[in-house]
């Protein structure tokens, strides 16, 4: 149950950031390379905030729990989840997805990069977990097709052929979140390495603000605050908790459940842009989301070795 919280609350978190990524750079508040500076920026500082009360609670436990302070000193220095800071090839990698996103995002149509976004991810998540030793049966292959299938004709109306740039950083973008997402599976403390990968990733803000500084003028108050919440909210809380999620799902599981979110994405655009429900989604919406529950709930029986014993 824990699981399936967890990740049903951060898919729709993922469904609101597209959203809020395609109110901003669609209709043109904001440039991708400003988009992705606040988006950063604005992680970086809420978790920040949150990580220093999480800080404070954890450290006021141990002193509290402590008999002396040389005690408590040692339970706050040993303390794993203290110790969680992330990595910098996460934060790499959290940097990549982000800045391809978003200038792939005004390269490519809509459904044309969603396409190459979930296949780079898929590819890469199932390709791990296959490598991994992650068996899959075969009622989970053919949930993979279908749901793949009923994906493909959700998008397909809005695909167009693609720019060569477009596709190859859309796919970056995508074989960076399938990196991202599986790192989460080493975590010990979600809301920390999340928190440290934002922080990290702030490094690469003097090189982007070398760009995004001529492109100043075409940035709008709404661009600014679709970032912010973008970057604070849905970016920052929504990869804490695909952290908490990702140590209790399999690489396969993790990747195959991200099919939801252009379901998701597209409930949100009809409840808060008045967008069309067409009898398209409505058949694509059951086919993926009956698959991918097909996927989750099958597992893999593992095969029995028979032993034959003779008398002699």
């Amino acid at each position: 149950m824990k699981a399936t919280l967890y990740t049903i609350i951060a898919l729709i978190a993922f469904a609101a950031n597209s959203l809020l990524c395609r109110m901003a750079l669609a209709e043109g508040y904001i440039d991708p390379w400003n988009f992705t500076i606040i988006r950063l920026l604005g992680g970086a500082v809420c978790l920040a905030i949150i990580m220093s009360v999480h800080t404070r609670k954890l450290k006021h436990k141990h002193t509290v729990n402590s008999n002396n302070t040389n005690t408590a000193a040692i339970a706050i220095l040993e303390d794993p989840i203290l110790q969680d800071k992330g990595s910098w090839f996460s934060s790499i990698s959290l940097v990549v997805y982000a800045l391809c996103f978003s200038l792939a995002y005004v390269e490519l149509d809509t459904g044309t990069g969603a396409l190459i976004l979930f296949a780079a991810v898929q590819f890469t998540m199932i390709g791990w977990g296959i490598y991994q030793k992650e068996q899959l049966s075969t009622v989970q292959w053919a949930a993979l097709f279908i749901a793949f299938t009923g994906f493909v004709y959700l998008m397909l109306p809005s695909a167009a052929v693609p720019s060569l740039f477009g596709a190859v950083i859309m796919a970056m973008s995508g074989i960076a979140w399938g990196i991202y997402s599986i790192r989460g599976k080493a975590c010990v403390s979600p809301l920390r390495a999340t928190g440290f990968n934002f922080i990290r990733s702030l490094v690469a803000l003097p090189l982007l603000l070398l760009i995004g500084m001529s492109y100043l003028a075409d940035v709008s108050t709404e661009g600014v605050i679709l970032a912010g919440v973008s970057g604070a909210i849905t970016s920052a809380v929504g990869y804490s908790l695909w952290y908490v999620a990702m140590p209790l799902l399999k690489s396969t599981q993790a990747a195959v459940v991200q099919f939801c979110v252009p379901v998701l994405a597209a409930i949100l655009g009809v409840v808060f842009l008045s967008e069309q429900l067409t009898l398209r989604f409505i058949i694509a919406s059951v086919v993926i989301l009956g698959a991918v529950s097909v996927f989750v709930l099958n597992k893999k029986k593992p095969k029995l070795s028979i032993q034959i014993k003779t008398s002699e």
